[in-house]
């Protein structure tokens, strides 16, 4: 084991060890199974809290097709460095399963993957995922504990930049904290208000967006109005809503329209961060 730790080339692997290496990505898929689980029932439980991961997900499934898909002209190859990676994830599984936190097991599930791809398809080709693997980490659910002060941040820019907007449009209000007094009610920017979902995924995707982005000034620009961007469009949100319940009375925040104000935060900060870092659908990307 110690010699062959000792090669950097990718070596080809016969049929029978490509069978074996993919027999054991489905015990380890089946072992992570209830993290899987767990993860889904978090990121498909609000749009207002963890949200961001399905979306991660989905622009990371989509690097990382683009920079396999132009590392295709090389020869599949096997690194044994996977299992140094691999065996300290399955440690920290192993751990998890005896504090039954799920948070370690997920954060395990996602260390595993450089080790597999180390294995399935050698340094180089890991060395051109690598990056977007680790930006999977962003998903995982952030305990509240750690994040409680930026929502509160967040909650107070908004409820105070409604309070500075909403007197253009002639509409009186008053503030106190985080709570607006309007004439037909009263509403609490809560956490789930607070817009860190979308600042959240908005700092990731920018970043990822930044390392595959060809040009120096244009990853500067993704990567400094990543957090203004977010922050704005969760104040229009805010907005939009108090003006709806102005019109309309606080009725209007037991529809669906709540809930779709929320994804259009993301269905707007994210394609702008995408079309100023101006990612080539061709998958040209960093070298």
């Amino acid at each position: 084991m110690l010699s062959t730790l000792k090669t950097e080339q990718p070596v080809e692997i016969n049929p029978q060890g490509r069978w074996l290496l993919w027999l054991v990505a489905a015990l380890l898929a089946l072992l992570f199974a209830p993290t899987l689980l767990w993860l889904w029932d978090r990121w498909t439980l609000s749009v207002w809290h963890n949200g961001h991961g399905l979306l991660i997900l989905g622009v990371v499934i989509y690097l990382v097709w683009e920079e396999l898909r132009r590392q295709r002209h090389r020869k599949p190859g096997a690194s044994a460095w996977g299992f140094a990676i691999l065996l300290p994830a399955l440690g920290l599984h192993m751990l998890d399963a005896g504090i039954h936190s799920q948070l370690l097991s997920a954060a395990a599930m996602f260390m595993a993957l450089p080790g597999l791809s180390l294995l399935f398809l050698g340094a180089e080709r890991t060395k051109a995922i690598l990056f977007p693997l680790v930006m999977l980490l962003f998903t995982l659910p952030i305990p509240l504990v750690f994040t409680e002060s930026i929502h509160l941040v967040l909650r107070h820019i908004a409820a105070d930049s409604v309070a500075a907007l909403l007197p253009l449009f002639g509409i009186p209000i008053f503030v106190e904290g985080t709570t607006l007094e309007i004439p037909n009610g009263t509403l609490q920017v809560a956490d789930a208000c607070s817009g860190f979902s979308t600042l959240y995924a908005a700092v990731t995707i920018a970043c990822m967006t930044a390392y595959f982005c060809p040009d120096n000034r244009r990853r500067m620009l993704v990567l400094l109005v990543a957090v203004p961007l977010a922050i704005g469009v969760n104040i229009v949100r805010v907005m939009v809503l108090t003006l709806l319940v102005y019109w309309f009375g606080l009725d209007v925040l037991k529809t669906s329209a709540h809930e779709i104000s929320g994804l259009l935060t993301f269905m707007v900060a994210l394609p702008i961060i995408f079309w100023l870092g101006h990612v080539p659908a061709g998958g040209e990307g960093h070298e």
